[in-house]
């Protein structure tokens, strides 16, 4: 599968977790839901990893890249995320949340060497202006002036970042399905230790409805996601990469219009337009792109 192809389906794929999250959640407590989400997901991961006889890592800094994708990625992005609901309005966190593109940009630089011309960096910024139009109704619904909120969102992007970081690192030294396994149950951990402390799983509703949920949220979209994902940052640099975030918001608003009869209004629309095209100027190919020069730096060896 071509790289962008795949990334283009990850976004959807992430995209449909809203959806699930939200049936889910009147069935379960928020971080317990979480980690039942990553623990699945993991162990799936796993066991097609075991049953593929892929080997597990044994290099000190692989085992080191995956834990610090499990702490950013699952840990805090699931914590941060999820606590935010409580304090911030879907707008507001949609466009906070959708700045980790520009975080992992930098966080590229300094760690992978990967620059983007002044065409990708446009592209960038142009794809957080439409998602800025496209929240910018939703923003206005609730207070701006929730810094508890604010930090919530900002520390799951920051989690993110960091994770892909770590992810990227990992591409072609070890199988994405053992990789991402590995990180969602590590990642899994902190936040099974702060559900224990502070929610009742007695409260977990098992009707069907939840467990379809959990399913449909687990598998294709975490387990089958990560693995992608993994796979599609060992084709193409982080940055390129990333910016197909910005499609998660664009994809989450067609399957509600779609299946939950959400109206898409003309400024919705053209906020979907402006971060189209941004994904589209940042990654599309040209011969005045700057690539990374260090050896090893596309399969996470730089």
């Amino acid at each position: 599968m071509p790289a962008r192809l795949s990334a283009i389906f990850v976004m959807l794929l992430w995209a449909s977790c809203y959806p699930l999250i939200t049936v889910g959640l009147d069935s379960a407590p928020h971080l317990t839901f979480a980690v039942l989400r990553a623990v699945l997901a993991g162990t799936t991961l796993l066991a097609v990893g075991i049953i593929l006889r892929k080997p597990f890592p044994r290099d000190g800094s692989i085992w080191g890249w995956i834990i610090l994708a499990g702490l950013g990625m699952t840990g805090l992005g699931y914590y941060g995320m999820f606590h935010a609901a409580e304090f911030v309005s879907p707008g507001l966190a949609t466009v906070i949340a959708n700045s980790q593109p520009l975080i992992a940009a930098g966080l590229a630089f300094l760690f992978l060497r990967e620059r983007l011309s002044s065409k990708g960096w446009i592209g960038l910024w142009l794809g957080f202006a439409g998602i800025l139009i496209i929240a910018g109704p939703r923003i206005l619904q609730g207070p701006l002036a929730l810094s508890t909120g604010f930090a919530y969102v900002l520390l799951a992007a920051f989690g993110v970042a960091v994770g892909n970081i770590a992810i990227k690192k990992l591409s072609g030294r070890v199988d994405a399905a053992i990789a991402m396994g590995l990180q969602l149950l590590i990642g899994a951990i902190p936040l099974a230790f702060l559900a224990l402390l502070t929610e009742d799983q007695g409260q977990i509703d098992w009707s069907p409805v939840f467990i379809a949920s959990l399913l449909g949220l687990a598998i294709p979209g975490t387990a089958l996601a990560f693995w992608l994902w993994q796979y599609t940052l060992g084709k193409i640099e982080l940055s390129k990469a990333n910016v197909f975030s910005f499609l998660v918001p664009v994809f989450g608003l067609t399957i509600g219009a779609a299946f939950f009869g959400e109206r898409l209004t003309l400024l919705i629309i053209t906020g979907t337009a402006i971060a189209t095209a941004g994904v589209w100027l940042t990654t599309i190919k040209s011969s005045s792109d700057v690539q990374p020069k260090a050896k090893g730096a596309e399969d996470g060896r730089a």
